[in-house]
């Protein structure tokens, strides 16, 4: 039986690794055979021959290098998506400082204006039924109907009011009965009541005005119709119950909006991808080794010697047993591949413990916990009285 073994030494040159990601970094270039050389004596070279080129723990180094990559940038793209989406797919994200911004929660907090009507993305159009006379409701959905508006509207202002009170109360002629019977309060001028010799005026108190006011409007209401309206399910009902006059071009209007707009105008299409939408078009991109510290490269030797175990125990299995003189040697293939199983996952969560506890969330926890036992400690300091 023929078995390639790893003969004892490397040379790495570019192109030797499946990807070439980092082929021409020169860190990389220096570790990538200290590593093999890690590798192999942790699976037992020069005691035990190992089954492996050299090959075999390039691709395992870089594997190792940009699984890294991948669990670190998955975080902050995590961390800092509310910051980057919408900004453009052609930034380097890699090494760049990012400051957290609120337009994304500001765009999601405008359809709490929209509903408001002082913002959101979705128009107001302005529509008016005619009056009829004695038909006292109006079904608007009919009326979107009759106008080509597919897909309904939903009314947002229904504009049926009385004639404010401030109209009347400043009649043209002062002393004469206002409208239901309420004497008006002024003439010509605003809070100026009777009149002198010449053109002089009193100017009255401005609590006069609103008390005015105030039985203007309840005497409308106890003593002519009241001037209302029900909405329900866009079925509009109005009070009081139209008159014969109202049948001469009458109208009421009213705003509302398409609903077809508060679906359509949510989604901002991108066909040329030319803006972060997602996950997977932040524009993070494999990361430079030499620039990766002694912290992350720890990482990634042990996560590199997991895969070998792993590259390992599959080759052995392929030769379960190896005859030697008078017996039958057995290879340690499930041995090898529950190690590498447990070590890669031990390693990934430890990076992600690591980076959980890096966040912007723990860090500034862990901020605030510093700062409360800094105030107890100080607390415990004695206060000296001073006596002058």
């Amino acid at each position: 039986m023929n078995v390639p073994i790893y003969p004892g030494s490397s040379s790495f040159i570019p192109g030797d690794t499946p990807f070439g990601f980092y082929d021409y970094d020169p860190q990389f270039q220096t570790d990538a055979d200290k590593v093999v050389t890690f590798c192999s004596r942790r699976l037992g070279y020069p005691i035990m021959e190992v089954e492996l080129q050299d090959l075999n723990f390039y691709a395992a180094f870089e594997e190792a290098v940009t699984t890294y990559g991948n669990e670190l940038y998955a975080y902050q793209v995590r961390d800092n998506m509310l910051t980057l989406e919408g900004a453009p797919t052609t930034l380097d994200l890699n090494n760049a400082l990012i400051t957290p911004n609120m337009a994304t929660i500001v765009r999601l907090s405008q359809q709490y204006g929209e509903e408001a009507g002082v913002g959101g993305n979705v128009n107001y159009y302005s529509g008016s039924i005619v009056l009829t006379s004695s038909i006292q409701d109006y079904d608007l959905a009919q009326w979107a109907t009759s106008n080509g508006i597919a897909g309904g509207i939903e009314v947002k202002q229904v504009f049926f009011y009385p004639l404010p009170a401030i109209n009347q109360m400043y009649a043209p002629y002062g002393g004469f009965a206002g409208l239901g019977g309420v004497p008006s309060a002024g003439i010509y001028g605003g809070g100026m009541l009777g009149s002198g010799y010449g053109t002089g005026y009193l100017m009255m108190p401005l609590s006069y005005d609103m008390s005015t006011l105030q039985a203007i409007e309840m005497s409308n209401q106890v003593r002519l119709s009241n001037y209302s309206f029900q909405l329900i399910n866009n079925k509009l009902r109005i009070f009081p119950i139209p008159l014969g006059e109202d049948t001469h071009g009458g109208r009421i209007w009213f705003n509302y909006i398409k609903i077809e707009d508060r679906l359509l105008n949510s989604v901002s299409e991108n066909p040329n991808g030319g803006i972060i939408t997602n996950p997977s078009n932040a524009p993070y991109g494999n990361p430079t080794y030499s620039l990766i510290n002694s912290i992350g490269r720890q990482w990634i030797f042990e996560y590199c010697l997991a895969l070998c175990k792993e590259m390992l125990g599959y080759v052995r299995g392929k030769y379960s047993t190896v005859p030697i003189p008078d017996q039958n040697m057995t290879l340690n293939q499930s041995d090898l591949l529950s190690s590498a199983t447990a070590d890669r996952a031990a390693l990934i969560e430890r990076l992600r413990l690591y980076l959980d506890d890096m966040s912007k969330k723990s860090q500034l926890e862990r901020r605030k916990d510093e700062s409360e036992f800094r105030r107890q400690e100080i607390m415990n300091v004695p206060m000296v009285i001073y006596i002058g």
